[in-house]
């Protein structure tokens, strides 16, 4: 990612690390579930003229690393990408409006946001490795359970 973005008037660089969850943590986010939602997020991000330098969907939350043009607020751009992403999958896939918590509600109400500047890199790879660390965690937890 380049270190500035240009617009018609502005010159910027507003880089976010977001991640959110699906309601309840629900362990969803698998397969076909986890390939649309990771093409619907690039989608919404190229509408919104986001530039997504990384992404991490694992089995139950999101990261991502985003530059945000200036003239959209990350609570936009976040209520549009949760909005679009729910409602899209509740579409494809109408069981999981089927389970007893959901409602019409996929995501969380909330989610984390900080600013990308002088730890960077720490963070971009933090989110890169993010998954490798948690498929170990995961391993070591049922290697332990066989006992």
């Amino acid at each position: 990612m380049s270190k500035y973005r240009k617009l018609t008037h502005v010159v910027y660089k507003c880089d976010y690390h977001i991640v959110f969850t699906p309601k309840y943590r629900f362990r969803i986010l698998t397969g076909q579930v986890m390939s649309m939602l990771e093409q619907d997020i690039r989608s919404i991000c190229q509408w919104k003229e986001a530039e997504l330098s990384e992404l991490s969907i694992q089995i139950d939350h999101v990261h991502m690393i985003v530059s945000i043009p200036p003239r959209v607020s990350v609570s936009d751009f976040m209520g549009i990408l949760k909005g679009k992403t729910a409602i899209k999958l509740f579409k494809s896939y109408p069981n999981l409006k089927k389970k007893p918590y959901w409602g019409n509600h996929f995501w969380a109400r909330g989610y984390f946001v900080n600013t990308v500047g002088i730890n960077e890199e720490m963070i971009r790879r933090y989110v890169k490795y993010q998954e490798n660390k948690e498929r170990q965690e995961e391993q070591d937890r049922s290697d332990f359970t066989l006992f």
